[in-house]
């Protein structure tokens, strides 16, 4: 089976209950619309996006998404909407996620997390959070008819993860149910629930919708701190190197020169969190002139660049990395460049793009690479 993943975004919410005179999925929170959040959530796990948008809306939607993003017409139902998109999935995807544009905070690390189980062996996989509140069934009278054992119950988000044809199967049926694994059940797959996030909630309510503003740019009460960093190393001309390239291994390619292992993403992550925390710089932490680091990762460079920075008293919100080089191929890796990075740096939001420089200087020449990352603290009032 491909490992291939097309994402399925249903985005046919009318957004009636926020007081919306558009669809929910084109209401803006911290200044883009909700579709673009999840759309910007999912590319990095990615091969094909589809979404799914209200009819009168599709032109609306590619122009925003751009022609990267396939928009189809969804139907009167979510059921219908996913059927639809489900159509217009490529062949060479084994697995689709399908999503819900009113979770559109839910990170890349959740669907990574999900993407992992489908290739560890599940068929579906949906993430859900434990339910703290007493659930009661009532009948037509709101008499209770019985109490539910909470330790037994999951709040279920999205994305939900299956393999493609047990998803196509799932959808023959004539059924309209509240989400994807509800039709998967009925055909005795077994559905894996995963832990899921807080960030991956539903927002409906305007109540909601403030919250998400917080949860991405701080309280009112927050400080909000921005630093940029930057670095370069040429490549070694010991073949024999390893190249350490944003905490992973690329075992086909010769490393870069450094004191530490040179890897550039994680000191140019460093830098910008250094730069942000008004912490100096990676060589007045971490000099040169130390050989407690000669030859130390990037990971642990960035690990020790965390705990400083938390003991300031910040948080990390986001890091966006670029990495400048005509080798080796980020593409293929940025799911996996997303997963260890989110996890040292504490789940926050990390995003990873790619460029060459056309052939001109140390890294068109092919002699080097070079990586630029910005980074988004906030602190909370004293």
């Amino acid at each position: 089976m491909s490992e291939l993943v097309a994402v399925i975004i249903a985005a046919g919410g009318s957004g009636e209950r926020l007081d919306a005179k558009v669809p929910k999925a084109l209401v803006q929170v911290a200044g883009k619309t909700l579709i673009e959040h999840a759309v910007a959530n999912m590319a990095p796990v990615a091969n094909q996006i589809i979404v799914a948008a209200p009819p009168g809306f599709e032109d609306q939607f590619q122009d925003l998404l751009g022609s990267e993003v396939t928009v189809v017409t969804g139907g009167k139902s979510r059921t219908l909407s996913v059927k639809k998109a489900l159509a217009h999935v490529a062949e060479e995807n084994g697995y689709v996620l399908v999503h819900d544009a009113a979770r559109a905070l839910a990170t890349v690390n959740l669907a990574i997390r999900v993407i992992d189980s489908l290739r560890a062996g599940e068929k579906a996989v949906i993430p859900g959070l434990e339910v703290s509140d007493t659930i009661k069934r009532v009948d037509g009278d709101n008499y209770v008819t019985k109490t539910h054992n909470r330790s037994k119950l999951r709040a279920i988000q999205t994305p939900q993860g299956f393999t493609r044809k047990v998803l196509i199967k799932a959808h023959s049926s004539s059924n309209d149910l509240t989400d994807d694994a509800a039709l998967v059940e009925e055909r005795g797959v077994e559905v894996k629930v995963i832990p899921g996030e807080e960030r991956a909630m539903k927002i409906t309510t305007k109540q909601d919708l403030a919250f998400a503003e917080r949860l991405l740019v701080g309280s009112v009460d927050s400080k909000m701190r921005v630093g940029i960093g930057t670095d370069t190393h040429v490549l070694s001309s010991d073949n024999k190197r390893a190249l350490w390239l944003a905490g992973l291994h690329w075992p086909e390619e010769v490393g870069l020169d450094g004191h530490s292992d040179g890897d550039v993403a994680a000191h140019a992550i460093c830098d910008a969190l250094f730069s942000a925390a008004d912490l100096g710089d990676l060589g007045s932490n971490f000099g040169t002139n130390s050989n407690k680091y000669a030859g130390a990762s990037g990971v642990k460079l960035l690990t020790e660049t965390v705990e400083l920075v938390r003991a300031a008293g910040y948080s990390i919100n986001n890091v966006s990395l670029q990495i400048v080089g005509n080798r080796p191929n980020i593409a293929s890796r940025r799911a996996e460049i997303i997963k260890v990075l989110a996890a040292v740096l504490g789940d926050a939001a990390v995003s990873v793009s790619a460029t060459t420089t056309d052939g001109l200087g140390l890294t068109g020449e092919g002699r080097g690479i070079s990586a630029i990352a910005t980074a988004l603290l906030l602190r909370s009032a004293r």
